[in-house]
């Protein structure tokens, strides 16, 4: 059976689009999460009609498709199965339009964000998502899960940024659809471009985007901060959140994070506390007032030290960003520290709660950690209260990994408590389909479940598409 698939999807799309080593399949089997699998086979799909002719060609023969970005989902949301066929979108990576007068961009779903904002530079524009692997997340993979990133606190997540797209359905036809528009006002009905935005490949595939772009901001004031206490860093959070200044940028890590993260960058920067990085985007005149005003709020609530820049080439040559860059090296530290020479996997949560909740949903997480015996590292994009908790375990101990699924649902519990949610920007994917219940019970909205699966039942009703995620 695996060999006529394999001959198959050669006649179909040519044997240069598909791939059946086992070495090769390893690669787009796997995921950060530490979640591994296996496939029948990797296709490379060069365009609308490829993707048409194989979804087309799944249906009849009851072949489960799994379309993947640059795998670095973290909640297995990108892990195939071993009897499906994963699309990858790596040649698919066209920059179709850039239209600055509408401010807008055209793309296929394997361009890579990094790229695209290279691109967009040209033009004094830039698109403002950014999530941690920025330089290697496709446009794809941010669409499919919905991705937000460090200027989430000014620019929200990718749901803000899609006007229209490209999908192909999962049906005998391989229906190829245009929804959305090109304009910002855009009413065709329900909005399915928000729908399918952060359904995690599950519902239809997207082969093309049309982007929102911004201009790049005139000048940016930075500071980076420490505090010796966390209830410092809070007051100094709230001062500057509830002002009229909106910042770009606003992150966190804490005392024991930072210091591991300056060990793995190497930065030229003294750590003296719990870490808060705020970024203001403003007119040149208002430069030297905004570097003022944020230093002095800092300065108020007992900052040891302040690093400010008063551009983002500053920023960056000074190293300011370069400390929260490091926060997922800076956790695999904390593994390799804990188990030395064993392989580790690190465990990274995702949860959001209202901002003025942050302190007590930190205070919690290091609590109910240290009582389980969990070392805990935490960082987040704190201007829309999403935080990371992340911890480690190896890979080979059961009993270890046991205790951080226990762990895992705790925090869940911390953050629906708080009245936040379990998942702000990773995604549902296998890892969090019993806290997406939890959630849902605890709203009192369990029939939401249900309109999700007749939801997922309407777009693909053979269940092809990404099967055993999110629902």
């Amino acid at each position: 059976m695996k060999h006529k698939i394999i001959s198959d999807l050669e006649s179909l799309l040519g044997r240069d689009k598909v791939l059946s080593d086992p070495t090769i399949i390893s690669l787009y089997s796997r995921e950060p999460s530490g979640l591994t699998s296996n496939a029948l086979a990797v296709v490379f799909p060069e365009n609308t009609r490829d993707v048409s002719r194989l979804i087309s060609y799944a249906y009849r023969s009851d072949i489960k498709i799994y379309p993947q970005g640059s795998t670095t989902a973290l909640s297995g949301s990108a892990i195939p199965s071993a009897d499906g066929v994963v699309i990858s979108f790596e040649r698919m990576n066209r920059i179709l339009n850039v239209s600055i007068l509408d401010s807008t961009i055209d793309v296929e779903p394997g361009v890579r964000l990094g790229d695209l904002n290279i691109e967009l530079t040209r033009y004094g524009y830039m698109f403002p998502i950014d999530p941690g692997s920025v330089s290697i997340t496709t446009v794809g993979g941010a669409i499919n899960s919905g991705a937000g990133g460090l200027r989430g606190a000014r620019y929200g997540t990718m749901r803000d940024w899609v006007l229209g797209l490209t999908i192909v359905l999962p049906d005998e036809q391989g229906s190829v659809l245009r929804i959305g528009c090109k304009t910002t006002k855009c009413r065709q009905g329900y909005d399915l471009v928000r729908l399918i935005v952060g359904s995690e490949g599950t519902l239809a595939i997207v082969t093309e985007a049309t982007l929102k772009i911004t201009p790049l901001p005139e000048s940016t004031v930075t500071a980076l901060a420490f505090f010796p206490t966390l209830e410092d860093f809070f007051e100094a959070f709230r001062d500057i959140k509830s002002s009229r200044v909106q910042p770009m940028i606003m992150e966190f890590m804490d005392y024991e994070t930072t210091i591991l993260a300056k060990e793995a960058s190497n930065v030229d920067i003294n750590v003296e506390g719990h870490m808060f990085l705020v970024s203001i985007d403003c007119n040149v005149e208002a430069i030297n007032r905004v570097e003022s005003w944020i230093k002095d709020i800092m300065a108020k609530h007992n900052a040891t030290r302040i690093y400010a820049a008063k551009s983002l080439e500053e920023a960056e040559s000074r190293g300011l960003f370069t400390l929260r860059r490091s926060l997922f090296p800076a956790q695999v530290a904390m593994g390799s520290k804990l188990y030395p020479g064993r392989r580790i996997i690190v465990y990274l949560e995702d949860i959001a709660v209202p901002p003025s909740k942050l302190l007590e949903a930190i205070t919690r997480i290091r609590e109910v950690s240290k009582s389980m015996g969990i070392k805990v590292s935490i960082g987040g994009h704190v201007g829309d209260g999403n935080l990371h908790p992340s911890t480690a375990f190896p890979i080979d101990d059961e009993q270890a990994k046991r205790r951080v699924a226990e762990w895992h649902n705790e925090i869940g519990k911390i953050a629906l408590e708080l009245g936040g949610t379990v998942s702000s920007e990773h995604g549902i994917g296998v890892l969090k389909k019993e806290l997406l219940k939890l959630e849902m019970e605890k709203l009192g909205s369990e029939k939401a479940l249900y309109l999700m699966r007749e939801i997922k039942r309407a777009f693909d009703p053979k269940g092809i598409l990404n099967p055993g995620k999110v629902v």
